[in-house]
């Protein structure tokens, strides 16, 4: 059997992250079977849809490397089809008329239930479940019926979603069997994501939208390899890994069930690790929109310093700015510890305008003269770079003060000391 899998998004929306780990869970199980993957927009809802955040659905999918092979379908284009099955299921008295709208009939006794590839079997009592609506008194077809339909028509085989529509499943399974459909569809519903209280991750209590975690700097191949593991795991202790290898072991028997905690520190855990591993010039393409300040001139070697120090592309440009800038803007609770209340500030200033000043502007000889000015004042060289580093970057945290000298040169590296002793 070939596996066709579907993604089905209303918009309504933005691109919750949970409906993007949706996505990628039948994308990577459509890529690791060989099989096909459909998307679908849900739109018979005319009164919520908002058509202009189908672009924005279909580009955040696009972002995040998740690729469909057919579609994008628009269910709305399906309203014929919709019509006939309704009027069809009147005409076989598997539905009938009530105040305006179309409902099923659900039998009265039995039960109705599925074996679940990530839950195993379930099983709701029929009589607990009411006569539902399948077309509206304005005539449009309810989610359950277009849903059904559009699967079937498509000749979908597994339906991966979210563990939010188990409750529409008996209804979904008894409208199959009064169509004459149920065939042998496969169902794997996907553990709920939730915050650090446990509680369903939703907008009241934080960001949900793919596009706000791109707009704070979190780079695609990290975000869908933080997604695949919501709810899986690769089998071993490695979970950081290129999306090609998620794809080569990726089985939906190894999805669970438990809910799945969407840890915002592990996600940019899991971005710095990514961004790391990029060659100096990916890093620089990759910051360019984030960063007013085009590393190009910088040297690969200061650019991978960079690199270790930033967890999201938008910790470059703080980084970064005081190299750009005419003077540094200085931190005033740095100047206070480490230059106006600092040990020996005031000579170690003076002796490193004296020793820069015929240094070969090399960062190991300019780390050999600072470490020797500390030496002469009783300093170890961390306490004694300080009041250097706030001069020069205007703050005491930063890439490596030798190397950003070098890369600062040396007139420039003078004035600031200079400016800064005068200040002082």
């Amino acid at each position: 059997m070939t596996v066709r899998v579907r993604f089905a998004p209303s918009p309504t929306g933005y691109l919750h992250v949970g409906s993007a780990r949706t996505a990628l869970f039948n994308w990577l199980y459509a890529r690791a079977t060989g099989g096909t993957m459909l998307l679908r927009i849900e739109d018979t809802d005319a009164s919520r849809n908002q058509p202009d955040l189908v672009t924005n659905i279909l580009d955040a999918l696009t972002w995040l490397g998740i690729t469909w092979d057919e579609g994008p379908q628009f269910q709305s284009a399906h309203a014929d089809r919709h019509r006939g099955v309704v009027e069809g299921l009147l005409a076989s008295g598997h539905a009938y008329h009530d105040d305006g709208a179309v409902r099923l009939r659900v039998p009265e006794d039995g039960v109705t239930g599925w074996d679940d590839v990530v839950r195993g079997r379930i099983e709701f009592e029929n009589a607990h479940v009411e006569d539902f609506v399948i077309r509206r008194s304005d005539g449009s077809p309810t989610f359950l019926l277009a849903n059904a339909v559009d699967d079937v028509d498509a000749g979908i085989t597994h339906v991966i979603r979210g563990e939010d529509m188990i409750n529409n499943m008996p209804k979904q399974l008894l409208l199959l069997e009064a169509l004459g459909a149920r065939g042998d569809v496969v169902y794997a519903h996907l553990p709920l994501l939730v915050d650090e209280q446990r509680r369903k991750l939703s907008k009241r209590f934080g960001d949900v939208a793919v596009e706000r975690y791109r707009e704070r700097g979190i780079v695609a191949p990290a975000m869908a390899n933080y997604l695949a593991l919501l709810g899986w795991s690769p089998g071993d202790d490695v979970e950081i890994r290129p999306m090609a290898e998620i794809v080569e072991r990726f089985r939906l028997e190894d999805v669970h069930a438990s809910s799945a905690f969407f840890d915002v520190r592990k996600l940019t855990h899991v971005n710095a690790t990514h961004l790391r591993a990029l060659g100096p010039d990916a890093f620089r393409s990759a910051v360019a929109p984030f960063c007013s300040h085009p590393l190009d001139g910088l040297p690969d070697d200061y650019v991978r310093a960079l690199q270790e120090r930033t967890q999201t592309l938008c910790d470059v440009e703080p980084l970064v700015a005081w190299l750009f800038a005419e003077e540094p803007v200085v931190d005033p609770d740095a100047w206070a510890r480490a230059v106006a209340g600092g040990p020996h500030a005031e000579a170690l200033l003076a002796g490193a305008i004296a020793a820069y000043a015929d240094a070969p502007w090399e960062s190991a000889e300019l780390h050999r003269r600072l470490a020797e000015l500390g030496e002469a004042v009783g300093l170890k060289l961390g306490k004694a770079q300080a009041p250097i580093r706030v001069a020069v970057t205007g703050t005491t945290v930063g890439p490596p003060l030798f190397e950003s000298l070098e890369v600062l040169g040396r007139e420039r590296t003078l004035a600031r000391l200079r400016a800064a002793r005068a200040r002082l």
